[in-house]
């Protein structure tokens, strides 16, 4: 086998530096050369290797002898104009001019025209066809007709042509062994060289599965009607599934129903028309695709192009390369959801900015208005009383401004982890109690019955002024909101969660339809654009809210129109570590009086440009029962 080897490469490398350069990178017009040069090359070794012989046994030549010995030096001959022009078509010409002179010769030595040999004159332009040139078939057929001319003309001639005392027994095997040698070494050059191209072929197909098993995307070939005739080793990957089972309508069946229309058109017009086509689709996985998202139903991007003759004898073809798109629509998702809540942030930083504009503007108005009746010629007139009055208008206006700006302040310093938060242990009853008794003149003024039932000594772990300021901001409201006659509950009980604070009210309350609003930046209940039905600018709940997340507790809103508000802040009996992160508290709202309601937790934002609850989705709120 090495030895075989051996020699076939000699022979390659020897005929690789016999063919001419222009057409050296043309593998088929190559073939046909090499070809051509073997069997001629191989005719002349043959006549070299037999003419020593033959002249030591017949002598001198005769004339028409020497004309035979002469033709087979044509084929040669055209051997080498063949290497050194790369012209083929004349190549053949020559070579046929040297195989139609032999047939001659040894027609008009064994009979002429009677003699068998003539018959060789139809092989000429058949094995110039060979070839593929239709110029060296013409003058193939040229050439065997000057020969039966020739033939023809020695059976005029036949008594002036000297004829060799050789039978035809012996002419024509040698003859008919020459040709059939000619004819076997082009038989043995054409194998090999088919053996070498089926090599190459494997070779391209060996390379192509492996560059198709490299590859992620699918690859399927499909007939006009979308069945699919073959895949790419990468279906295991996509869709987790075998590439034999994809075949027919195996990945029709993986399609997702809605976009199974959508795919047999796209293919469908792709083979009809050759227009190149890209279509989404939906492709339901099995669990061997082994994908880390666990994804059963993936987004998916076919790209078809019609190829003809494809490679299961269809006329028209449709090869198509599928691409997983999931993560790419994920982070198009991701893309449209921060456009929307920039959308949203955009909106919501607009109307806070509204809100504050009517809050501070009011207040304003009335210290620049009062200021400038106490400061102006009118003062004079002003009794001492009114004075006073101006004077105080304009304090509680000021106070107001800072009341705002002090809230902002600390919504800020919450929002961006600024706020002096420092937990310490003491005694959360009489907390309640010091915040009570600080509260209840504002209470008696407005003709409310204030009141704490708390039980003995309760230790926590908290921030004592952030937790203060919680209890200030819930009795303030609680307050403002319970008309004269009403009441205003403090409560403190021990549960499994941690410490509950409840400040419960008998005041207007809160429709079901505003509690998911609770907590948002200047909301109140009950208003419309910048109308007010109490004092306040809205933000109260909204520290709260802030200041209990730092303790990383909750709370619960309970209300209804009429029947007063009770909220709940829960806050564990350790609260949380300053190092840690915190977020705003959660807030579960119900109606007030129905049964408990299922745990549903709702996060309102904390921040001031943060989307409202309303906006973002979030899980429905449901009355109980």
């Amino acid at each position: 086998m090495p030895i075989k080897k051996a020699l076939t490469s000699l022979l390659d490398d020897r005929l690789a530096g016999l063919v001419h350069e222009s057409v050296a990178d043309d593998a088929s017009v190559r073939f046909r050369h090499e070809r051509f040069l073997v069997s001629r090359l191989a005719t002349g070794v043959v006549m070299m290797a037999a003419l020593p012989p033959y002249l030591v046994w017949r002598g001198v030549p005769s004339g028409i002898e020497v004309l035979a010995i002469a033709s087979l030096l044509l084929p040669v001959l055209a051997a080498v104009l063949l290497a050194r022009t790369g012209s083929l078509w004349v190549a053949h010409a020559v070579s046929s001019a040297g195989l139609t002179g032999l047939v001659v010769c040894l027609a008009g030595l064994t009979g002429g025209a009677a003699s068998p040999a003539a018959v060789w004159l139809v092989a000429i332009p058949l094995e110039a066809l060979v070839s593929g040139s239709m110029r060296a078939t013409a003058a193939a057929a040229f050439l065997a007709v000057l020969g039966v001319l020739g033939v023809v003309s020695l059976g005029t001639w036949a008594g002036t042509v000297p004829v060799m005392d050789i039978s035809a027994s012996v002419a024509l095997p040698v003859f008919a062994i020459t040709a059939i040698g000619h004819v076997a070494a082009q038989a043995l050059e054409h194998m090999r060289n088919e053996g070498a191209w089926r090599e190459r072929l494997r070779d391209n197909e060996a390379r192509d599965r492996l560059l198709l098993s490299a590859i992620d995307d699918l690859v399927t070939w499909h007939d006009r009607n979308g069945r699919v005739l073959e895949a790419s080793v990468s279906a295991s990957r996509l869709v987790g599934s075998d590439a034999a089972r994809l075949r027919g309508h195996g990945l029709l069946e993986r399609v997702h129903v809605a976009d199974r229309p959508a795919f047999l058109k796209a293919v469908s017009d792709v083979a009809a028309t050759g227009q190149p086509a890209t279509l989404p689709l939906r492709l339901h996985v099995e669990p061997a695709a082994g994908r880390l998202d666990g994804a059963t139903l993936i987004h998916a991007e076919m790209r078809a192009h019609r190829i003809a003759h494809g490679p299961h004898d269809s006329a028209m073809t449709v090869v198509a390369v599928t691409r997983d798109m999931t993560e790419h629509h994920r982070h198009a998702e991701e893309l449209e959801r921060a456009r929307a809540e920039a959308e949203r942030a955009d909106a919501i930083k607009g109307r806070f900015l509204a809100n504050v504009t009517h809050e501070l503007r009011t207040p304003l108005n009335a210290i620049i208005g009062f200021s400038e009746v106490l400061a102006g010629e009118g003062a004079i007139s002003l009794s001492p009383d009114q004075a006073r009055d101006y004077a105080g208008i304009i304090g509680s206006s000021g106070h107001h401004l800072l009341g705002v700006v002090n809230t902002l302040l600390d919504m800020s310093r919450i929002q961006s982890g600024n706020f002096d938060y420092a937990p310490e242990t003491f005694d959360a009853a009489a907390l309640v109690r010091s915040c009570c008794d600080l509260m209840r003149l504002k209470a008696e003024t407005a003709g409310i019955t204030l009141t704490a039932a708390v039980p003995g000594p309760i230790e926590i772990t908290a921030d004592p002024s952030a937790c203060r300021q919680v209890l200030i901001n819930l009795i303030s409201n609680a307050v403002k909101f319970t008309p004269r006659g009403g009441r205003v509950d403090l409560s403190l009980r021990p549960g499994p969660d941690g410490l509950d604070i409840v400040v419960a009210d008998t005041g207007v309350g809160v429709g079901e339809g505003d509690l998911p609003k609770l907590g948002t930046p200047f909301f109140q209940a009950g208003s419309g654009g910048y109308k007010r039905q109490h004092e306040g600018t809205g933000l109260g709940l909204s520290v709260v809210q802030g200041l209990v997340g730092l303790h990383g507790g909750a709370m619960l809103i309970e209300s209804a129109p009429q029947a007063g508000t009770a909220v709940t802040v829960t806050l564990p009996f350790v609260c949380r570590d300053p190092a840690a992160a915190a977020g705003p508290a959660p807030i579960r709202t119900a109606v007030r009086g129905a049964p408990p309601p299922r745990r549903s937790v709702v996060r309102l934002p904390l921040g001031l440009f943060d989307a409202e609850p309303g906006t973002a989705p979030e899980p429905a709120l449901r009355r109980a029962g």
